[in-house]
């Protein structure tokens, strides 16, 4: 028996566990030995930052919940390894996966190693040489230590041979939060009330916005803010506000009449309001994976990116964080010339298939 323990804690590791929880429980119904564990670690602890993509993405309830949230990133770290320790003590697995970059990551890879536990990081080798991002160094410490990485490109592969990691442990595989989006785009529902019941498909605009270089500074997040709501044309912005950012808007009392902020969106809900968009302005780097897939004009709000690929193959477009730099490529939006999506190898919606197919091969 293949004992395994997955672990979640932040919105989006769920989109990235699913896909891996169905393709486990689909081979051990046909006979495979194989079973897991999922582990919450209660990195995200309000219900649409969590419970919401359990139900809609019917991911099994955990077996167990940290509840390791609040506090500062170390306090959050400490309280998640040393409850993670007593789990692994109590159900000691063949393997541990962990997911992503956040700090459930980082935490979980750390006490599995020290119990001398193998571990899988699903999107293992993706960079944006960063070190100000919490997230790379959270992938920079858990790849130093994983056993065996699952990757969603070429590029993070690349990365990894070139630190010594040997190729029998980089597993090309795809993206599973792609086969999340694929396998549920036909169930993407428009959220209800005043704020969406008007809305005309490729006559609106979404953003999202949470990284510091953004929302910390007051003067910054209401020059993007005014920027944005510039290069727009007439079209509504639908603005689902962080938590993080919701606090320093507060403060400059942003006001605008297109301007619609909402509270965090569900899984399904915020997909539908991208897969129809005229096109997203964000800073997150998932949401450039999905807007690609579903070949949605992509505006990126930073210097970096550890997905390079949704430039070099998808429809994002880095621009980096000053104001200034929106104008032109949102009249690109307006006028219909944006470029399309090329298509990203094996980002088919097969990627969960492949890792537990190579799980059962190397432990079995």
């Amino acid at each position: 028996m293949i004992n395994i323990t997955v672990v979640a804690g932040a919105r989006p590791n769920f989109m990235k566990i699913a896909p891996i929880l169905k393709a486990i429980q689909d081979k051990k119904e046909t006979g495979t030995a194989i079973n897991f564990r999922l582990v919450h670690t209660g990195q995200h602890y309000d219900k649409k930052m969590s419970g919401d993509f359990f139900e809609q993405l019917n991911i099994p309830k955990p077996d167990i919940n940290l509840e390791a949230g609040g506090g500062s990133q170390a306090e959050q770290t400490a309280a998640i390894m040393v409850a993670f320790e007593k789990e692994l003590i109590a159900k000691r697995p063949d393997l541990v996966i962990v997911v992503g970059d956040v700090t459930s990551t980082l935490a979980c890879s750390i006490v599995a190693k020290k119990l001398v536990i193998d571990v899988a990081h699903v999107e293992g080798g993706i960079r944006s040489g960063d070190m100000s991002m919490p997230e790379e160094v959270n992938r920079i410490v858990t790849d130093s230590i994983t056993d065996h990485f699952f990757t969603t490109s070429e590029i993070a592969n690349k990365h990894l041979l070139s630190v010594g990691v040997a190729e029998n442990r980089i597993h090309f595989v795809g993206n599973t939060m792609i086969d999340t989006l694929l396998s549920n785009q036909d169930r993407f529902v428009s959220p209800r009330g005043n704020m969406f019941d008007d809305l005309i498909e490729k006559s609106y605009f979404v953003i999202t916005m949470h990284r510091p270089a953004n929302v910390d500074g007051e003067q910054q997040l209401k020059a993007l803010i005014d920027a944005i709501m510039n290069g727009t044309g007439n079209f509504p912005v639908i603005f689902p506000v962080h938590p993080r950012t919701a606090k320093n808007l507060e403060k400059i009392g942003i006001n605008h009449l297109r301007l619609r902020m909402v509270e965090p969106l569900s899984y399904l809900e915020f997909n539908y309001l991208v897969k129809n968009a005229k096109g997203v302005i964000t800073d997150s780097g998932g949401i450039t994976e999905e807007a690609s897939v579903m070949n949605i004009p992509c505006i990126t709000m930073r210097n970096n990116t550890e997905r390079p690929e949704t430039v070099t193959l998808g429809t994002n477009e880095l621009i980096g964080t000053d104001p200034s730099n929106l104008k032109e490529p949102l009249g690109r939006i307006l006028k219909g010339e944006w470029k399309t999506y090329k298509g990203i190898p094996l980002w088919d919606g097969k990627s969960a298939q492949r890792i537990v197919n190579k799980i059962i091969e190397i432990y079995s």
